[in-house]
């Protein structure tokens, strides 16, 4: 400890305390008492060392400065501690949400400077709280079913909690006792009392991110006020026999792989209290092996969701915000505290990009260590990721090549994600050139933009985002899968039937057979390589089987500006709407192809590159493209293309497409190249037990992809058609004739 900041020490310690006790230093309950203010989250020799080397390292420097500015900002406008009122995104939100932000980075610049003014402000507003809290009751706006008291919901009173003690922690020692007797209970005994016990105690025991960062406050308030309980109660939950908290929702939320149950957003959200409380625990009780637990599940996670991104961006599947990246604070900390872990040089790169790092132990390790130019290109790689504790409920798959900003084909066959899932189990997304080509609406949502619902969820978020038609997935009778009801998705998992990345050819198969009563859908994904092609292709087979007759719909949601269409009727003096529910009644119909079976092609432009999408059936289907937006008058959704391929009145049906990406596109130098098609045809063979898609070039080569109906690994099959035969042994092959 420098000199400076033990003379502010011990100035603060001597306010209050009487005489009798500053004659005796050495008196060991007094000792005791200081002892026991000491910071625990970060050790007083770990913020030494930060403040005597982090100046050295311009990640960490940085880092510094910007939260200086945000400090001093904050503690110009002085102490401002409202009674709450409004909801996500109004003025009292912002401002209890800013001033945990502020109280937590006083605290670290009192510890890396020195300055007590920062300790003082920290104080000042603790005190402030420790006024306002024992007064408040449930917060008067919204209807969350679990209300906060200083927010809306109780989430965000967690957050401020888990932010909030790491702050009183740093400064906890230069109070006096009185001083830390009324912050301790009026403000964090208070704020662990209302989130875990009472009317909320089943809230706190939930296995969901918001119970997450429930036992992440609670468990870190124990650690800084060394109250046991209160950390054995958020570890092993309200009755302390561990089929609740924290420990528990390690174990039930995340699968084997570091997948999160909730899908990518809330793995970004949920990391944080995850990754926070980790380190806490692993400070505080190393024999725990916190980090070790399952395998080391929560490094498993940090990697899991940097796989499930793109150009920085977030896979915006299940309940999501397309806008939500790898630069969010929730990741700069996972990232910051899996590389103090593992020394992976590729999280060095992420955290390089996201442009900033902690002030924390493991903030100083990133930045030391990218300044020693340590960093490695992170692997983004194609991966199978299971859901579900065991591993058995499902799969998110990502196909990748090219690196960062190659090819990325995501196969969602995961759960409804504890309800903020969509029904779309078999959906695909693909991304090329740095630019999602095929993608995912994610949810209707303003989030904190009062003015559109609050910055909560949309009426449309239920008629429109999470109905199976707004999705690139199959729609059976009109009808979003499962009806629509989460809770009975929830208790149906995805099959996965095969995954293989191999040179040249990566491929996922997975079924579904209670999306839809009596319904049976497969789907597989193929992402090719040819060399007369200048990039990989990706091969769609859907295969719907049914008892009766059916009516099938096929979306595909693309991105970009259409350039050449198949012949259809165009809506030009009226735009009718698609349907009635389910989704259908916000789509907008401007052209239509009618019944035909032989098979058609639309190509876009989108940033630079060209796309063409041939497609065809079993049957003959119609051909629609259509477009958000429709029953909408307030606005809410964004406006956005599809294509629909529609079969009528068939038990069994099979699509069957291709996506090849082609060509060159350069405004500046008013350059086109390669707009067409390489692919002059495709189409479907059917045999006893299988299925053979061929491509037809325009060198005049055929690329071929066989699909069994069946996964076996042993099984023989053969597929054949004027005198060409197509035969080979497991659930898939690859032909080039």
């Amino acid at each position: 400890m420098s000199r400076s900041v033990l003379i502010a020490l011990l100035a603060t310690l001597s306010v209050g305390v009487p005489g009798a006790v500053l004659a005796h230093a050495a008196n060991p309950a007094a000792t005791a008492r200081v002892d026991d203010a000491k910071p625990v989250l970060v050790t007083a020799e770990q913020w030494r060392a930060m403040r005597e080397t982090g100046q050295r390292y311009p990640m960490f420097a940085a880092e510094r400065q910007r939260v200086e500015r945000e400090v001093r900002a904050a503690m110009a406008a002085g102490i401002n501690v409202p009674q709450p009122r409004d909801l996500g995104g109004g003025l009292t939100h912002e401002q209890h949400k800013a001033n945990y932000k502020a109280i937590a980075g006083a605290g670290a610049l009192y510890r890396l400077t020195g300055d007590k003014a920062y300790a003082d402000y920290a104080r000042d507003l603790l005190l402030a709280y420790a006024k306002l809290y024992p007064t408040l009751k449930d917060h008067p706006a919204g209807n969350s079913s679990v209300k906060g008291r200083l927010f809306w919901q109780a989430l965000n009173d967690s957050v401020w909690l888990v932010y909030g003690a790491q702050g009183y922690d740093a400064i906890r020692d230069t109070l006096t006792p009185e001083q830390r007797r009324t912050i301790d209970d009026d403000v964090f005994r208070r704020m662990a009392a209302f989130l875990s016990e009472g009317k909320n105690a089943a809230y706190f025991d939930r296995i969901h991110n918001h119970a997450t960062w429930a036992t992440a406050g609670v468990g870190m308030t124990g650690y800084v006020l060394r109250d046991k309980a209160l950390v054995d109660r958020a570890l092993n939950g309200t009755k302390h026999d561990g089929k609740a908290g924290f420990l528990r929702q390690v174990d039930l939320l995340f699968s084997p792989d570091g997948y999160y149950a909730e899908g990518p957003y809330y793995q970004r959200y949920a990391l944080a209290p995850f990754i926070i409380f980790a380190r806490a625990i692993q400070q505080n009780d190393p024999q725990r092996g916190v980090f070790k637990r399952r395998d080391g599940v929560l490094l498993k996670a940090v990697d899991a969701v940097i796989q499930s991104s793109y150009g920085g961006k977030l896979f915006p599947i299940n309940d999501a915000m397309p806008d939500k990246g790898l630069d969010t604070e929730e990741i700069v900390t996972g990232v910051a505290v899996a590389y103090s872990q593992t020394k992976d040089p590729g999280l060095l790169t992420i955290a390089r990009e996201q442009g900033r790092t902690l002030l924390s132990p493991d903030g100083l390790a990133v930045a030391k260590a990218v300044a020693a130019g340590e960093g490695r290109p992170f692997d983004f790689r194609s991966m199978e990721l299971r859901d579900g504790p065991n591993g058995d409920l499902g799969d998110l798959v990502f196909l990748r090549r090219g690196g960062a900003n190659g090819q990325a084909l995501v196969m969602k066959n995961t759960q409804q994600g504890q309800g903020h899932g969509h029904f779309d189990r078999l959906n695909w997304l693909f991304y090329d050139n740095g630019q999602p080509v095929v993608r995912d609406y994610g949810a209707a949502r303003f989030l904190n933009v009062e003015a559109k619902g609050g910055g909560g969820y949309l009426d449309e978020n239920d008629s429109w985002a999470m109905q199976t038609v707004a999705h690139n997935t199959l729609v059976v009778n009109g009808k979003s899968q499962f009806d629509a009801d989460w809770r009975v998705g929830e208790e149906h998992p995805t099959t996965p039937l095969f995954y293989q990345a191999g040179q040249g050819l990566q491929i996922a198969s997975a079924r579904i057979d209670k999306a839809y009563d009596g319904v049976v859908l497969t789907r597989t994904l193929a992402m090719v390589e040819h060399p007369d092609l200048a990039y990989p292709v990706v091969i769609d087979l859907f295969r719907a089987k049914g008892g009766k007759a059916t009516d099938y719909d096929l979306p595909l949601h693309f991105n970009g500006h259409v350039i050449t269409a198949f012949d259809a009727a165009h809506s030009v003096r009226e735009r009718p709407v698609l349907g009635q529910d389910a989704g259908y009644q916000h789509l907008w119909v401007d052209a239509v192809s009618g019944p035909s079976d032989k098979a058609r092609s639309l190509t876009w432009l989108l940033g630079q590159r060209f796309y063409t999408y041939h497609f065809g059936a079993s049957a003959p289907i119609s051909a629609l493209l259509v477009e958000s937006g429709a029953n909408d008058p307030k606005f809410n959704l964004r406006r956005e293309p599809a294509l629909i391929q529609r079969m009528q009145g068939q038990a069994d049906a099979s699509f069957f497409s291709v996506l090849e990406p082609h060509g060159a596109y350069d405004p500046t130098a008013e350059t086109v190249s390669g707009a067409t098609s390489q692919i002059r045809d495709i189409a479907r063979l059917r045999g006893a037990d299988a299925e053979v898609i061929v491509l037809t070039l325009a060198s005049g080569r055929k690329l071929a992809l066989g699909v069994a109906d069946e996964p076996s690994k042993t099984a023989t099959h053969a597929v054949g058609i004027d005198g060409q035969a197509y035969e080979w042994t497991g659930p898939y092959a690859r032909f080039d004739r």
